[in-house]
Order: structure tokens, then C-alpha cells, then sequence
């Protein structure tokens, strides 16, 4: 795994932000502690892995919430949102991220940014720096893990996933003029005391995503974006200036 990695073009001292499914690997590749070992082998002690810890499930404006309470009534969904616990960066876990995101988050020296909706994890020397200063109130945009992502001249490992699932698309979001805004609302404990707490940021939407993705790579520079097969799955590995670059033009365009 580290070897295949390494030919996609993963190099020692690289800072990746990784997105990876497991299932569409295979079971060749191993599991999340396999696949963690190979992404660190390949970064090398001085290299940073991060992943979207991102935890949709203590909101009540996100579409996971939805879905989970389509077809109940207002008695039921006030039931559900009684028993939706607080954010904890130390402890909320983030299963929709997927076994390779909670394996990073649960490691021993993880650092976890702290924004109640749209965390990252992250191990490696510069986890500190790049997951400082998340404003809770700036889910993906400057104040955010994905613009210290950018600084650093990161780049975006998709292990498996299409370009759906690219995170740094959405800083391209906040890039484009005018970006429209909406309101979101979490758990989240302050002073120890549970309460609902509700922000205006810019309106993510990732529908567009895959169509980015494939204009990004059509159009894509030498060196921006890399593929290769790893494991079952067709990889890419991205730079992430130029995915952010992109995308803010062409949502400017397309939107």
C-alpha cells in the first residue's frame, strides 16, 4: 500500500488531506489501521495526514438530520432532537466520515480543530498549526482548516471517492463573489451547560461537485491531479491550490 502511494506520487514530508473509502479499495489493501500505517509510511515522520471529522449528526439544519426524521411528527422529531448530544472535540465521534477518518481521529497524538459542525483531525507535526483557529462560525472558508491547508500547499488524496467528496472544493465556495449565506444551528455544551446554538455562514452545497471534479481534471495543469488504481479503486491525488483555484472561477461561472 505505502509502495502505491508512493508511485501516485505521495512523497515524504507531504501535508495530505485524505478521503478514502474502504469498501471501494478492496479487501486487498487491508483495514483502516493498515491503510493509516501505508498513508504515514509514505508521509514520513515529518509529514502531516488530515481528514474531515466532520459531525452532521448534532444538527438540526443538516440533511442527515433530516433524512433521520423524515415522516415523523413534531412530538418525534422533538424527542430526537432532546437526546442529540453536545459537540465534544475530545469525545463526538464522526461516523459519517467514514473507519479511516475516526481511525485517524481516535489516534494517539490526533489533534481535532474545533468547530461544532465541520472539524478536522489530523497527525503529524504540523497538525497544531494547520487545525488552530477554527472560528465556529467559519465551517470550510478563511478561518478554517482548509485555508491553512492551502497556505501549506497541500494536496488532496481521494483513496477511493470521486470528486464528490472533495472538501477543498468548498473554499472555492468562499472565494467566488457574493457567496449566499444561511442559517445553520448545533448542539453544543458552553460552560459545561447543553444548549442550541445558531450561525449565518455561506450556503455549502456539494451537488455540483462531481462536474467540478470533472472539468477540474480536464483542464488540469502538470502536476495538478494524479490517478492511479490502488487496491479496486481508481485514486487521485490533487493539488489542492489548484482544485481551490479552479473551483472558485467555475462556481463564479456556473452558478
Amino acid at each position: 500500500m505505502a509502495a502505491a502511494l508512493s508511485g501516485l506520487g505521495v512523497r515524504p514530508g507531504d501535508v495530505l488531506l485524505v478521503h478514502a473509502s474502504l469498501r471501494a479499495l478492496g479487501p486487498g489493501v487491508g483495514g483502516p489501521v493498515a491503510v493509516l500505517t501505508a498513508l504515514r509510511r509514505a508521509v514520513g515522520r515529518e509529514g502531516t495526514l488530515v481528514v474531515p471529522s466532520f459531525t452532521p449528526e448534532n444538527s438540526d439544519t443538516s440533511p442527515h438530520y433530516r433524512a433521520r426524521v423524515r415522516g415523523l411528527d413534531a412530538e418525534a422529531r422533538e424527542a430526537v432532537r432532546s437526546t442529540m448530544p453536545p459537540f465534544d472535540p475530545a469525545l463526538t465521534p464522526a461516523p459519517s466520515m467514514g473507519a479511516l477518518a475516526e481511525t485517524v481521529r481516535t489516534a494517539a497524538g490526533a489533534r481535532r480543530s474545533g468547530h461544532p459542525q465541520t472539524s478536522f483531525a489530523a497527525l503529524g507535526p504540523a497538525a497544531g498549526k494547520l487545525l488552530a483557529g477554527h472560528r465556529p462560525d467559519c465551517h470550510l472558508g478563511e478561518d478554517s482548516p482548509l485555508a491553512r491547508l492551502y497556505e501549506a500547499d497541500a494536496r488532496v488524496l481521494l483513496l477511493g471517492t470521486g470528486f464528490a467528496t472533495c472538501t477543498a472544493f468548498h473554499l472555492g465556495e468562499y472565494r467566488r463573489p457574493g457567496p449566499p449565506r444561511r442559517r445553520y444551528r448545533c448542539v453544543v455544551a458552553v460552560r459545561g451547560v447543553r444548549q442550541w446554538w445558531e450561525y449565518e455562514d455561506v450556503a455549502l452545497d456539494d451537488s455540483d461537485f462531481a462536474a467540478l471534479g470533472a472539468a477540474f481534471e480536464a483542464a488540469a495543469g502538470p502536476g495538478d491531479v494524479r490517478k492511479a488504481l490502488i487496491g479496486s479503486a481508481p485514486c487521485r491525488l490533487l493539488r489542492l491550490r489548484a482544485a481551490v483555484g479552479f473551483a472558485a472561477e467555475w462556481l463564479t461561472d456556473h452558478r
